[in-house]
């Protein structure tokens, strides 16, 4: 009996809480993989589908979101938490149609920095609809914020050998961090075929040596309409609606959109690439 009365209290109080954020951390091994590129029309096609986005620029070696937008010049979330300035003081609403926030900026961190950040993340996070993570796995093997530990994380990979390896590598490293648990794959710069050849040896060497679930989450092929639309500052399903590459976001974004990571189909027991 006791027990049916703390799980009754635990799902009152979940209750009460209110849904759970939505996070997705989108992560890349490879540099060559352009993440902060793909968020922001990824972002952009969630934001015209009538989404409320928020993308998180937690990267602190790499070309996040921020930095490539021309927004990491402002207020960071670390200084939030270090009661600097406020919370609605460092988001910036992007002219793509979603709202931008930088984490950090390469600052050192005490624990009690890390302690206020992961609180302020918390606030921050239930203040918005999808949140976005344009994030890095850090060399100590850890998350700037425990929560992206369980939240949602997707793996951007390219069709080259030396993205493919850096992309296995990661996913082992997260796995034995994080435990076993689903891992998103999203294959960029490539055709919807290569795009399957790609997954599929990915989630077969990972069920292998790693007993780890993968799920794809589709794929964006190369196309120069996406370099003509960052040349204009713009999205490409703002600038070129009709090209292959807005074509893919705005399925991709329907993906996304829904509750929780769930691989695009099953076929006699096997995910099946695309639709």
């Amino acid at each position: 009996m006791a027990n049916f009365d703390f799980d009754q209290a635990e799902g009152l109080r979940r209750m009460l809480a209110g849904p759970r954020p939505r996070i997705v951390t989108f992560l890349s091994a490879h540099a060559q993989d352009d993440k902060g590129a793909m968020l922001v029309n990824l972002g952009a096609s969630l934001a015209r589908a009538g989404n409320d986005v928020l993308i998180v620029d937690a990267c602190s070696t790499e070309y996040g979101v921020a930095q490539r937008l021309g927004m990491a010049h402002g207020a960071s979330l670390l200084q939030v938490a270090r009661q600097e300035c406020a919370i609605n003081e460092v988001v910036t609403q992007a002219p793509q149609g979603f709202a931008v926030t930088t984490m950090k900026r390469g600052a050192a961190c005490s624990i009690d920095d890390t302690r206020r950040l992961a609180k302020s993340f918390d606030v921050l996070v239930k203040q918005s609809g999808m949140v976005i993570v344009d994030g890095e796995f850090g060399s100590d093997d850890s998350f700037p914020v425990p929560i992206m530990d369980s939240a949602e994380i997707v793996v951007q990979v390219g069709t080259s050998a030396a993205s493919i390896t850096a992309a296995y590598s990661l996913i082992k490293r997260l796995s034995q961090q994080l435990g076993r648990r689903p891992f998103g794959i999203l294959v960029t710069g490539a055709t919807e075929a290569e795009a399957k050849v790609v997954y599929d040896n990915m989630c077969s060497a990972a069920s292998r040596y790693l007993a780890v679930q993968l799920t794809s989450m589709g794929s964006v092929p190369a196309d120069e309409y996406l370099h003509r639309a960052a040349r204009l500052g713009r999205a490409v399903v703002d600038a070129f609606p009709l090209a292959g590459a807005s074509v893919a976001f705005r399925q991709l974004a329907g993906r996304f959109a829904r509750a929780g990571m769930q691989p695009l189909g099953h076929a006699g027991g096997q995910t099946r690439f695309g639709a």
